[in-house]
């Protein structure tokens, strides 16, 4: 079934928040605390499609107690992030990329694929209704989470006939308020992330579950995130709960864990590797085993390691742990060539740098 034109109706929040209520919130947003006015909504079903987009006021969702994602997590979402630039303009990372990612997750999940001129037009929709909460000056944003779940109430174990997609937003403040500080990882030897064959290389909500246990097991050896291996040989660097990773050698060049099957294709990730060869640095995407890590580290073959997402952008990692040892590259903190990347992404988001590549998508208004 074609999905109808792309031509949503908006609906003015009543109760929006008064401009001192919403600068207040901007002053220390914080991460996924606080939401805009409004949302975006559609529906789809095999007889017509994608249809009745629409902005509404922000508020519940009213679920039947037999909602099919409630029971068989037939679910996906995405992250991106939309910047004020000091033109006046708002502008969305790759926001493209995304788009076709989503629908790589709904594919793998026996979701419907949404229209690329659907996922941006929502982008788009809610962004310009809510455009006076992007807020403005430091590494500032408004994060997006587009999401698309099985809404049809019934039970059993098939695709849903029903299914809704929704963006929210969330002001943003710095991820890092008092500066860029490298983490911990404590490296998990007991659970894995994902399988081969399995959903590790789609957004869905169930990779970030089966990541809270083995999170909750680093917190508890004083680290901040959880580095997983492959599940197959318990040999193999795949990523963090929420964060792929990248290893600095000794020369120069920048090695990340290839892509598996069971690794999300990261979309900061990518970015990064075009960047560091903007920058001059070799880069290979091949196999890393946890031994390399630990030896690498150990004779100066590695000499830093960063991990990246759409929240942190760039973070330093400064020690790995695990029973018994830890693995410290360099001298444990931000390294130079970690923080070249990171500045080039981040003023390349922020309008402070060229845009070379076309990243950059102006939100239209």
């Amino acid at each position: 079934m074609t999905s109808a034109p792309f031509a949503p109706t908006v609906e003015t929040n009543p109760a929006a928040r008064t401009d001192a209520e919403r600068e207040a919130i901007l002053a220390s947003p914080g991460f996924g605390n606080h939401f805009t006015d409004h949302m975006f909504l559609a529906e789809w079903t095999p007889e017509q499609g994608w249809h009745d987009a629409r902005v509404v006021p922000y508020g519940p969702l009213q679920l039947d107690p037999a909602t099919a994602v409630l029971h068989y997590a037939q679910e996906i979402f995405e992250g991106l992030k939309a910047y004020a630039w000091a033109d006046g303009s708002v502008r969305v990372f790759r926001a493209e990329e995304n788009a076709a990612r989503l629908q790589r997750s709904a594919h793998r999940l026996a979701l419907p694929e949404l229209p690329q001129d659907w996922f941006l037009g929502s982008v788009d929709a809610l962004v310009a209704a809510d455009r006076a909460w992007v807020p403005e000056g430091g590494e500032t944003s408004l994060y997006l989470r587009p999401f698309m779940f099985a809404s049809e109430a019934f039970l059993g174990v098939r695709p849903s006939q029903h299914v809704t997609y929704c963006v929210i937003a969330s002001p943003a403040g710095a991820y890092f308020p008092g500066g860029v500080k490298p983490v911990s990882i404590w490296l998990s030897t007991q659970y894995s992330r994902a399988g081969a064959g399995g959903t590790g290389a789609a957004k869905c909500g169930g990779n970030y579950a089966a990541s809270l246990l083995p999170q909750q097991e680093a917190a508890q050896h004083g680290c901040q995130q959880v580095a997983f291996l492959d599940s197959t040989e318990q040999r193999w660097i795949e990523e963090l709960g929420g964060m792929n990773l990248y290893f600095v050698q000794s020369d120069g060049s920048i090695v990340t864990p290839e892509l598996s099957g069971s690794i999300l294709e990261g979309i900061t990730r990518e970015s990064i590797l075009t960047i560091a060869r903007d920058l001059g640095h070799d880069v290979v995407e091949r196999r890393v085993s946890i031994d390399e890590w630990r030896e690498g580290t150990a004779d100066g073959t590695i000499t830093e390691v960063f991990a990246c997402g759409t929240a942190a952008v760039v973070t330093p990692v400064g020690v790995l742990k695990w029973d018994g040892g830890e693995a410290v590259a360099g001298d444990g903190e931000a390294g130079k060539i970690t923080m070249d990347v990171r500045s080039a992404l981040v003023d390349l988001q922020y309008g402070r740098a060229e845009d070379r590549h076309g990243w950059m998508r102006r939100i239209p208004g």
